[in-house]
């Protein structure tokens, strides 16, 4: 299932743990990495598409991740997982790339359900 290649972004390991597994059931590979200079040495070794991002991260915030990865790859799909978010962090998170955000203690099937969406959306990308 290497088509179906999740990066999880966060700096407490307990989430990275629960987001991995609850990935790895519904049949995806998971990468992760503890803080935005690990995730971006991840995208450097390996095509991943789909990321969920924290925005509190140790260094670069996730919402400069964010930003980075966008310019680097314009057709990601990129998720934001904070227990921050107020209305102006979301109007930022929209203006930094994010397609859509989630609130911690986030539903693992919400989690899982856009993971899908964005791999059927890749997948119509694909065949265009």
């Amino acid at each position: 299932m290497s088509d179906k290649k999740i990066l999880v972004v966060d700096d407490e390991k307990a989430i990275i743990s629960l987001l991995k597994q609850a990935f790895f059931r519904a049949g995806f590979e998971v990468r992760s990495a503890e803080s935005a200079e690990e995730a971006l040495k991840v995208l450097e070794q390996e095509d991943i598409a789909v990321m969920f991002l924290d925005l509190n991260l140790p260094g670069m915030n996730g919402m400069d991740l964010c930003r980075r990865i966008k310019k680097d790859k314009p057709m990601a799909i990129v998720f934001a997982v904070t227990g921050y978010a107020s209305l102006f962090e979301l109007a930022d998170c929209r203006e930094a790339g994010f397609d859509d955000y989630f609130k911690k203690p986030v539903d693992m099937k919400s989690l899982v359900r856009a993971a899908n969406e964005a791999f059927e959306r890749i997948d119509r990308w694909k065949k265009k």
